[in-house]
Formats: C-alpha cells, structure tokens, sequence
C-alpha cells in the first residue's frame, strides 16, 4: 500500500502536523526525511530497512552514525541525495546534543566534564584523547584535541599534552578520553600513562587534575578508580 492510500492520521507528514514530531516512530521519522519511496517499497519500508541494520544495536539509533553515505546508497531506493541528506540530519543531531559554547565554564569535577565532552566523545569509534586547559580559578581556557588513535588504544606522550598549558601559562590541566567499548573502566595503561602525566606535570608547575574516561552515557575518573587521590 502507498502512503496516500493511508489514512490522513496514519501518514507520517499529516500524522506529524495533527499530533506533533513525539507521537511518530523511528521508522516514520526517517520516511519524513527520506521523503519518497520506490515502486515496491513505501519511504516507511525503506526507513525500516535502514533501522533493521541497528537491529543488534543496544545503542538505538547511534549505529545511525557509523553508516556512511556509500552504505546508505547500497540500499536499494536510496540514492545519494537521500544519502546525502541523511548523514546532513545526523550530523545536525548530533551537533545538537553538544552543549551550547559558552564563556567562564568552570571544571570542578568529573560531572562538569562530562556535561562538556560527553555528547561528543562517546560517539567516537576509536580512542579521542582531549586536553582541558584551566586557569588558576578552574576556569576553562581551551579545549585540544591531543590524539587520535586506534580502536583500543590512544597514544598519549607528557610531552604533547603539557606543550600547550606550558606555552600559555596555564597551572591546570585535565585530560579526557573515550573507550569505544563504552565501557569507561580505565585500563592499567590509562593509569600508568596518568601517573607519568601527573609526575612530569609536577616538575613543570602544572597540575592535573584528573583524568576521566567516557563510555556510552557513562564515565569514570582515572585518579578515583587507580586510587591516586
């Protein structure tokens, strides 16, 4: 059956405009986006075919990220406009989620940290590792991404994290990374390489504060779980 043999409330354009966005399902959310269907299949089927990929998600509609726009074209009825347009809407989505950029943030613990990073890095699939500069009040000066590694393991030397902090000045530091795991247990490695931070941070005047990992939707400090406060 085609959408305009629908009934009015069933169709997901009229159905959005009557009941607004909350009271559509995924499929019907994405069939508004994709717009038109193909001879044999609705744009609800096609958006139920794209979700059918997630199936074995526990993340919902993350895996929506990790699909790029040559894999949206393999489904059949989606060409690259309606791919293009897709990975557009994801990325919106996912620049909304950030927090709004504002002035004097100030770090005081794990939580300010992950209300900054959280939305951002735990969508990644390999290991981010950012540096969070502050000043003496705890006031957020900037914000560098330090290193970009592999699925299981980001490369991180004291050198490349405290050249910047050194270069302006700056007395604290505090360093975040992601498991892509989503689990945000730190690892022996995560400890170690906090421990060669904090002790080469000390010669210099500069104080880490904390190390914290993010996981999906969850995060811990590497100073509370390695026991070095």
């Amino acid at each position: 059956m085609k959408i305009k043999q629908l009934p009015e409330s069933e169709r997901p354009y009229e159905k959005m405009q009557m009941y607004g966005a909350e009271y559509l399902s995924n499929s019907e959310l994405l069939a508004i986006i994709i717009k038109t269907g193909t001879k044999e299949k609705t744009s609800v089927e096609l958006a139920q075919e794209i979700l059918s990929i997630g199936e074995k998600s526990q993340n919902n509609l993350n895996f929506l990220q990790d699909i790029s726009i040559e894999e949206f074209q393999q489904i059949k009825g989606i060409g690259k406009v309606k791919a293009i347009q897709l990975k557009a809407v994801v990325e919106l989505t996912k620049r909304i989620s950030r927090p709004i950029e504002k002035k004097n943030i100030i770090i005081k613990s794990s939580i300010d940290v992950a209300e900054v990073l959280m939305n951002e890095m735990r969508f990644e699939k390999r290991e981010k590792v950012k540096l969070m500069i502050l000043n003496k009040k705890n006031i957020l000066l900037k914000i560098i991404d330090v290193s970009y590694g592999g699925t299981n393991l980001a490369i991180i030397e004291p050198k490349d994290i405290l050249s910047e902090p050194i270069k302006i000045g700056a007395p604290k530091i505090l360093l975040a990374h992601n498991h892509p795991t989503g689990d945000p247990t730190p690892s022996k490695k995560d400890i170690e390489i906090t421990k060669r931070l904090y002790n080469a941070g000390k010669i210099l005047g500069i104080e880490l504060i904390d190390h914290i990992v993010i996981g999906n939707d969850k995060y811990k400090s590497v100073f509370i779980e390695g026991e070095l406060r």
